[in-house]
């Protein structure tokens, strides 16, 4: 378990709030706006209502003692990177923040954020790989090259055994699960049979998937 403090609680934080609460971890939520900091109490350890770029609310907070500060503020980007260089310079152990354009991103990394997420260009990547075939049931990207699909299992490939696909040999590619009914089976070997209304969790190079799912 660990223990988080987030800034900001529009529609992005909140959700990052619900998420870590059905993690079972510790968060603090703070925003100016008091209707949204009331939205967020069913779902966080603590709550408080103020100004994030006001340096002797957010010492008051006590930033050592988490684990991970996340910025999600959403609105006023000065705000954002005045958040994020207040939470460095204050001792904070890693100070996550979000990032509306690529210029954002690196003015956020230059001024106290280790890490910055882009919620609208990961978005825009997930959907444009997703509508690409009615194959990809979902999509995680790795590093550019590399990625986790979750595919349907295509019909030609039912009642065949992984041994018998072979597709690390022949693409490079490895099967990491398999989903049925919403469960998903880590436990696979080479006498794994697939078999239709099933999807596959694999991991590979894009231009590898894409050839051998013909995508």
């Amino acid at each position: 378990m660990k223990t988080i403090l987030i800034i900001g609680l529009g529609r992005f934080g909140r959700h990052i709030a619900m998420k870590l609460n059905e993690l079972n971890h510790q968060v603090m939520a703070v925003d100016r706006n008091e209707e949204r900091v009331n939205a967020v109490l069913p779902f966080v350890t603590n709550a408080q209502i103020g100004d994030s770029t006001n340096e002797e609310f957010l010492s008051s907070l006590g930033i050592r003692n988490f684990d991970s500060c996340i910025v999600a503020i959403g609105d006023n980007f000065q705000n954002s990177l005045e958040t994020a260089s207040l939470l460095k310079e204050l001792g904070a152990t890693k100070v996550i923040a979000r990032a509306s354009t690529g210029v954002q991103e690196k003015f956020l990394l230059r001024n106290g954020a280790d890490e910055v997420v882009y919620p609208e260009k990961q978005l825009a990547s997930w959907t444009a790989i997703r509508c690409t075939s009615e194959h990809i049931l979902d999509y995680i990207d790795l590093d550019g090259d590399y990625s986790i699909f979750e595919l349907s299992i295509p019909d030609n490939w039912s009642g065949k055994t992984i041994l018998q696909l072979d597709i690390r040999k022949k693409y490079g590619i490895n099967i990491l699960g398999i989903r049925e009914n919403g469960k998903l089976n880590m436990n696979i070997t080479p006498d794994t049979v697939l078999s239709g209304g099933k999807s596959i969790l694999v991991l590979g190079h894009q231009k590898a998937v894409q050839k051998c799912f013909r995508i």
